[in-house]
């Protein structure tokens, strides 16, 4: 007797790449470990510090990114946002921190430490000073006991530096995010998931679906994501962790929104016309389904 067997499906890998931060581990925890159904689609995962991941976006081979908004205004060539997984939100900027005693105004010809150049952080810095400053790219945990030995006159910094930078005798000089939303009235864009324009509008609107369904596993089970959370923030106390991560998960990390949207193209805007973003005629968005 001749046996039939089923064939197994034959699933399509993805590269994907997101950062080490909390937030973003918080987010792709259930994706990552399969605790959604993730039908016929697979995943290679990258981990790695924003800016990395900014930089590495330029040669467009990891399927689908993290990337600080500033990036993907650079590549819209080549990748398209999600409108799931994104950092956007209010009292959540970049601050400017300088040691006591320091004015903004010693900054505008100042040496400064900034987490990357092409994130959001270092944008706003260009747009609150109105110029290009003086600045050196590192990776965010280094800028605060950099500035504070006074290898820096002052430093952009991020993520759960805006929780700690106290403990290294810094002040901050002035919010970025708060700044913005005066100025805007609107959220500020911080992080972003992209993907490559290039694969089919079914795969890269079934990803944004999977990235808001891994949110919300994650939201329903939060205690289930902590041991992945803490694994690549082992320098972080259980407090900031929680924090970072109510501070940086939102609404808008399940759905840009419409507000979201205009707060991207407020930013998009106002670079491109002080030239620090290149113009595109492409659509924000990968996922055509929602345009």
């Amino acid at each position: 007797m001749e046996l039939f067997t089923t064939p197994s499906i034959m699933k399509k890998k993805l590269s994907l790449a997101y950062s080490t931060c909390p937030n973003d581990t918080y987010i792709f925890y259930a994706l990552a470990h399969e605790k959604i159904d993730l039908g016929d689609l697979s995943f290679d995962i990258l981990l790695n510090d924003v800016e990395h991941l900014n930089q590495e976006a330029k040669k467009g081979i990891v399927d689908i990114s993290k990337l600080s908004f500033t990036a993907i205004g650079h590549l819209m060539e080549t990748y398209g946002l999600l409108r799931s997984g994104a950092a956007l939100g209010r009292g959540c900027g970049p601050l400017v921190v300088a040691r006591k005693g320091a004015d903004i105004s010693d900054l505008k010809s100042g040496n400064i430490a900034v987490p990357g150049l092409w994130t959001t952080a270092n944008l706003l810095l260009s747009l609150f000073l109105d110029n290009v400053p003086n600045v050196t790219p590192m990776t965010f945990d280094q800028i605060m006991p950099a500035v504070s030995s006074g290898e820096f006159d002052g430093g952009v910094i991020i993520h759960e530096g805006r929780f700690t930078y106290p403990e290294y005798g810094l002040e901050c000089l002035v919010d970025l995010g708060e700044w913005w939303e005066a100025e805007t009235g609107l959220p500020i864009p911080l992080g972003c998931i992209a993907m490559r324009r290039d694969i089919s509008q079914e795969i890269i609107c079934k990803v944004q679906s999977l990235i808001c369904n891994s949110i919300e596993f994650a939201h329903l089970n939060p205690s289930r994501t902590n041991d992945y959370v803490k694994s690549h923030a082992q320098e972080l106390s259980d407090d900031v962790v929680t924090r970072h991560i109510n501070l940086y998960v939102n609404d808008f990390s399940l759905d840009i929104s419409n507000e979201g949207e205009t707060a991207i193209e407020t930013l998009f805007n106002k670079a491109r016309a002080k030239g620090i973003l290149p113009k595109s005629a492409k659509s924000l968005f990968a996922c055509e389904e929602n345009d």
